[in-house]
């Protein structure tokens, strides 16, 4: 079980623009953030997170291969929405949302504008 996962960035205010109009539309909003080094999203805290921060070292910030944070939703209709508003606001395709996997599950993936690799799923479960 994923408790957090936070992403390098070296543009907080645009990754919080970014993710803030992203995460509206599935429910989340940000639940802990510090002036300038930190932001997390969720539902509540003490549940799984997505955060971007600054990294500490004071080096620039990298995309981490096969890093992929997984978004999880309630339907396939849900992953086609949150593929999509995320292509809206400057994201890139990574692979259309379909089937794949086990069972009915329905994967989408995107990367968003500072390159980070996302999975938005269901199990259709």
């Amino acid at each position: 079980m994923i408790g957090y996962v936070t992403l390098g960035t070296n543009d907080m205010e645009k990754s919080r623009q970014f993710f803030d109009a992203l995460f509206a539309d599935i429910g989340a909003k940000r639940v802990f953030e510090d002036e300038d080094h930190m932001t997390l999203w969720g539902y509540e805290l003490g549940q799984p997170l997505v955060g971007v921060v600054v990294p500490n070292d004071g080096k620039t910030a990298t995309i981490g291969n096969g890093t992929m944070p997984a978004i999880v939703v309630n339907n396939a209709k849900a992953v086609k929405e949150l593929h999509a508003k995320a292509l809206s606001l400057g994201a890139t395709d990574e692979g259309a949302p379909g089937p794949r996997g086990f069972g009915k599950a329905e994967f989408g993936y995107f990367r968003i504008p500072e390159g980070h690799k996302f999975a938005v799923f269901c199990t259709g479960m």
